[in-house]
């Protein structure tokens, strides 16, 4: 059984928002977190997971990637950067130079925060039909794609993307979704 004390937090922009099928996949979603984040010695974090259309992602996409087009997973990491050492003070205000003596100040209120994974869903349906898979195979896919680059894995050239793939499937496969 795992220990680790990773969690999921959700959002749905699409139109309509989620129902009972969203729910299914949360508890899918939660398994995947918790058999990947095993697999990685991750021991506790918040991984918020936003739902959203092509058109939420290519706004996404082009406003942070410089891509005016729809893509199927983007991935944004509090883990990385220069910016581990942010005090706030107690109303999660940025404080600027040194404290008051007197200021309560905390480390960042964000710090458990693994990041932020954003999916399309039109997407992910439309990949789950051209590779001839179920849709929660292509959801879970997609879903630790997006962890695995919350924790700095990337695909850049054939080794680091053998090596990020063969990752995927084997959390995969550990929680039954095979092609």
């Amino acid at each position: 059984m795992s220990s680790n004390k990773l969690s999921l937090e959700w959002i749905d922009e699409r139109e309509g928002g989620a129902g009972a099928r969203e729910e299914a996949w949360m508890d899918l979603l939660e398994k995947l977190l918790r058999i990947a984040g095993d697999k990685e010695g991750v021991p506790a974090g918040i991984v918020t997971l936003t739902l959203t259309d092509d058109e939420g992602i290519r706004e996404l996409n082009r406003q942070y990637r410089g891509l005016d087009k729809p893509t199927d997973v983007l991935s944004f990491s509090m883990l990385e950067g220069e910016d581990a050492d942010i005090k706030y003070d107690d109303e999660y205000e940025l404080v600027e130079g040194e404290p008051d003596e007197d200021a309560d100040i905390t480390v960042d209120p964000f710090a458990e925060m693994i990041g932020d994974i954003v999916i399309s869903v039109p997407r992910a349906e439309a990949q789950a039909e051209e590779y001839g898979h179920s849709f929660e195979r292509e959801l879970g896919f997609l879903f630790v794609h997006g962890f695995l680059h919350l924790l700095g894995y990337d695909h850049d050239n054939e080794e680091q993307e053998r090596e990020m793939f063969a990752k995927q499937e084997d959390v995969l496969k550990e929680a039954g979704l095979t092609r």
